[in-house]
């Protein structure tokens, strides 16, 4: 039935019922049954209908007691009975179709919203065109309000972007030139220019659409479960029914039994939780396909993660710049920034990001080229640079130092070379996750048992790693086909995850019970593989879908089973002969209603293992995490002053420390006092207590101390700058008030700004 169809069912019983019931009370007692047996054979023709589609395909369900029971009552002319019965069978079809309708509320969203239409520049004018004639380097106009209609890099304007639909968060955000954009967010701001990376049909929203279409609550085990209960349970239901004639002699009791079996709890309460669940999902930006990886999900004990991109942001960062001895970390950055700006390598990208993060003015570079096997040139000044590799001897201590240090970091290199010298070496790392740790931890307190991390990177920089986050085993080293053995392996001991988002992962989330792609900037090939997608680019929605997963499951086996439980025991007190079969239909329709609703709580939000936070705490954290990445650059200026402190040079010493001092006393302790007075209360609050702050208020004390002392350093220095015999000392405190700065800022990036990360989902 379809549109005004659906009602004529369940309007046509329920008017027949009301119009039987006046003519009794009218006195019309005959014409009112005829009323009521009309109302039966108006719900007993579909009954009979669909149980004989059931045969054709080889199924014999429950909806054969709903037809025996309609056809009893009118053979035992229990014609109120039959017009109740009719109603409550009509009303159940509505209300089922209803509930998985809402259920797959969300999930229908994500395909009506799909962009049909583009504006691609034709001789510098904006032209409509349809979404599938975009190719890749077309040079696309996004106005206001409009889809994104394919991934691509925002190549002219500020890109203010509303991604609720395919990531769950609620608040807009801003893309610079140079930024990746995925399809199917929506433009909040100005009009901008995007340069299309892929197709239409290779986007990420396409991806996510399609999994949305393969989306079936039907699926899942729990379900097939259902249908299996279902083979058991009308043979159960007819020979109750007919031990209840046989044994009192009254067909009105097999009637009874009858009516009181009805199929709701074992058709709806699985399907519509699961889809309740698969819908939850979805409003998390996590897309699921079907409910058979949703129910498999949330049976998960063991997990596996892919290190870089999952554990790890995928984008290397700047660490730290040395400068060669006598020189300048700013101009070695802003050199090698000002050269890689016309390269397009993820390195390069990283350089140019941290010297306009440090406010670095980068020049126009001349002549630039690549030099094949050694990195990018250009004469910046007029004079000549190289980023890359190394250049000249490379026997000196200073460069067997940099070496040395980018080797027990884990680090990765560029060289930045001047006149044929290295100039200074730029040290670049890719960084955990903000959100990695605590999401890890959610995963432990959901029931995962065995955590893995599965890499092709080098060992030490997967032990590194690993270190951090506490995983179980780490597995380093390998590449597609050692992935894919190694989650067999985990298979057959566990139900087990696979996480992945790269081209390499797409064998092993197939080979995994789930597999489950980062999505918002995994390959086509690992999102075409997966069983889960994860459209923001967010681990802690991980988290969020198994929470989920599990809830869902829980309530789908609870609503099956406590519906068929009270179905049962109100057959056996209908067989006794204590429930006759009209307020048997009135009893169990109470069952389907109350079994429906406890389905459709897997809709509801739950608090599962997340740490909910309110609005105003919300915005406390984001706050603190903007001033937290204005304020790291600058934290590398203490590091720097400590290597430069030398006996032969006081007052280049003192001109350094006096930097610092003015850096640390006019920009970081404001920001540590102003997280004191307003940041630690709020945090106290969501996190049930002081305790939860007395560490980090004991660092704030530890980091006031180490700038009280530096600045002592600095009158005591006067004038002439620091004598050697303090330089050790001074040395001591600038390095220790480094270390506990950077340490400092990790800590509360993961335990508090990683709260704020996720804290917007509905």
């Amino acid at each position: 039935m379809e549109g005004k169809g659906r009602l004529l069912l369940p309007a046509g019983t329920a008017g027949a019922l009301l119009a039987g019931g006046i003519l009794h009370l009218a006195g019309a007692g005959r014409a009112g049954d005829l009323v009521f047996a009309a109302a039966t054979v108006l719900a007993l023709v579909p009954a009979v209908w669909w149980v004989a589609t059931a045969l054709r395909a080889r199924r014999f369900g429950v909806d054969a007691i709903a037809a025996l029971a309609l056809a009893g009552a009118l053979a035992v002319h229990e014609y109120l009975a039959g017009a109740m019965i009719a109603v409550m069978l009509a009303g159940g079809r509505t209300l089922e179709e209803r509930a998985l309708r809402r259920a797959r509320r969300d999930l229908a969203a994500l395909y009506e919203r799909v962009p049909r239409t583009a504006r691609r520049y034709i001789g510098g004018v904006p032209q409509p065109i349809g979404v599938t004639e975009i190719a890749r380097g077309d040079l696309l106009l996004v106005p206001a309000g409009e889809t994104v209609p394919v991934d691509g890099v925002v190549v002219r304007g500020t890109a203010l972007l509303d991604e609720s639909a395919l990531t769950g968060e609620s608040l807009p955000v801003e893309r610079d030139e140079g930024d990746a954009v995925p399809s199917g967010v929506v433009n909040a701001g100005s009009p901008f220019d995007l340069r299309a990376t892929v197709t239409a049909a290779d986007s990420t929203y396409a991806g996510v659409v399609r999994l949305a279409r393969e989306t079936e609550a039907g699926t899942a085990p729990v379900v097939r479960l259902a249908d299996r209960a279902a083979a058991w349970f009308v043979p159960a239901t007819l020979l109750v029914a007919g031990a209840a004639w046989l044994a009192s002699g009254d067909p009105v009791r097999a009637v009874a039994v009858l009516v009181v079996a009805t199929p709701c709890p074992l058709l709806l309460a699985a399907p519509a939780a699961i889809a309740s669940g698969l819908s939850r999902a979805a409003r998390h930006g996590v897309v699921v396909k079907g409910g058979g990886a949703l129910e498999t999900l949330g049976r998960a004990r063991t997990l596996i993660l892919d290190k870089t991109g999952t554990l790890t942001a995928g984008r290397p960062q700047v660490a730290d710049v040395v400068a060669a001895p006598g020189g300048d970390a700013a101009e070695v950055l802003r050199l090698a920034a000002a050269v890689d700006q016309v390269s397009s390598h993820v390195l390069a990208t990283a350089i140019v990001r941290a010297a306009r993060a440090r406010g670095l003015a980068l020049p126009v570079p001349d002549d630039p080229r690549e030099e094949p096997g050694q990195g990018m040139a250009a004469r910046i000044g007029g004079r000549p640079v190289l980023v890359g590799k190394a250049a000249g001897p490379r026997s000196s201590r200073w460069e067997a130092a940099v070496r040395a240090r980018a080797a027990l970091d884990g680090a990765m290199t560029v060289w930045v070379n001047l006149a044929g010298r290295p100039a200074g070496v730029i040290l670049l790392r890719d960084a955990v996750r903000a959100d990695a740790p605590r999401t890890l931890r959610r995963l432990r307190a959901a029931g995962v048992d065995r955590l893995v991390m599965l890499t092709g990177d080098r060992a030490e920089v997967a032990e590194s790693v690993a270190a951090v986050l506490g995983v179980d085993r780490v597995l380093a080293g390998h590449g597609p086909a050692g992935k894919v053995a190694a989650v067999r392996e985990e298979v057959a001991g566990a139900t087990t995850v696979m996480v992945g988002d790269g081209v390499n992962d797409a064998p092993a989330l197939a080979a995994a019970d789930v597999g489950v792609a980062m999505g918002a900037r995994g390959s086509a090939a690992s999102t075409r593989a997966a069983d889960v997608v994860i459209t923001a680019d967010r681990l802690d929605r991980l988290a969020d879908a198994l929470d989920i997963a599990r809830r869902t499951r829980r309530i789908a086996v609870q609503s099956a089973g406590v519906g068929i439980g009270l179905s049962l025991a109100a057959m056996v007190v209908a067989a006794a002969g204590l429930l006759p079969p009209a307020a048997g239909a009135v009893l169990q329709e109470g069952i389907d209603v109350a079994v429906i609703f406890n389905a459709l709580r897997a809709l509801r939000p739950a608090r599962g293992t997340r740490t909910r936070v309110d609005a105003a705490t919300e915005e406390l954290l984001r706050r603190f995490q903007l001033e937290h990445a204005g304020l790291r650059p600058s934290l590398e200026l203490i590091r720097e002053c400590a290597d430069r402190l030398a006996a032969d040079e006081p007052a280049a010493a003192r001109e350094d420390l006096r930097r610092v001092h003015e850096f640390l006393t006019r920009e970081l302790l404001p920001h540590e006092h102003a997280e004191e007075d307003r940041l630690y209360p709020a945090m106290s609050r969501v996190l049930g207590g002081p305790e939860t702050t007395v560490t980090m208020s004991r660092t704030h004390a530890e980091i006031d101390r180490l700038v009280r002392r530096l600045g002592r350093h600095l009158e005591l220095a006067g004038l002439d700058g620091p004598g050697p015999e303090r330089l050790a000392d001074l040395r001591a405190c600038l390095y220790g008030l480094h270390a506990v700065l950077t340490l400092h800022f990790d800590q509360e990036e993961e335990a508090y700004f990683s709260l704020a990360a996720g804290a917007s989902a509905a």
